[in-house]
């Protein structure tokens, strides 16, 4: 059996988040024990576009500049392939959000993740330890 594991954009977050010290040191551990076998992971197209809104959201906080948004997000995107989704992950959200009652974003990053071949999102916004049609969310922080 292949497994193939994706991140959600809050454990990225945590590795800059400084005010979270123990989430930020899980956040780091894990990525850095997923880097060691980078084909088993995928960084996913939604997720790439809400951690650059998040470090784009620092920027205009004065915590980062236009530069370390760029290297950061660089450096974040060189560790994973990235997944491009197609217009079959929109019919696959609307029976994930119908049939587990979630929200649209958490529907669209499953149906991402299932059509990714994704088998573990690690997320805190989900529920742990819940299998969404194959995908088991594994919450890194507890």
């Amino acid at each position: 059996m292949s497994f193939m594991n994706a991140i959600d954009t809050n454990v990225y977050v945590y590795t800059l988040d400084a005010n979270e010290p123990a989430k930020q040191t899980k956040a780091i551990e894990l990525l850095d024990r997923l880097a060691l076998t980078p084909a088993e992971a995928v960084i996913l197209w939604q997720v790439a576009g809400e951690f650059l809104g998040q470090l784009r959201r620092f920027e205009s906080k004065g915590l980062l500049t236009a530069t370390a948004v760029e290297v950061g997000f660089q450096r974040f995107r060189a560790t994973f392939a990235l997944r491009l989704p197609t217009d079959d992950i929109f019919q696959a959200s609307f029976d994930l959000r119908s049939r587990f009652s979630l929200s649209h974003w958490d529907s669209m990053l499953l149906a991402a993740c299932k059509q990714a071949g994704v088998t573990t999102l690690y997320s805190e916004d989900m529920a742990a330890g819940m299998n969404y049609d194959g995908v088991v969310i594994v919450n890194p922080f507890v």
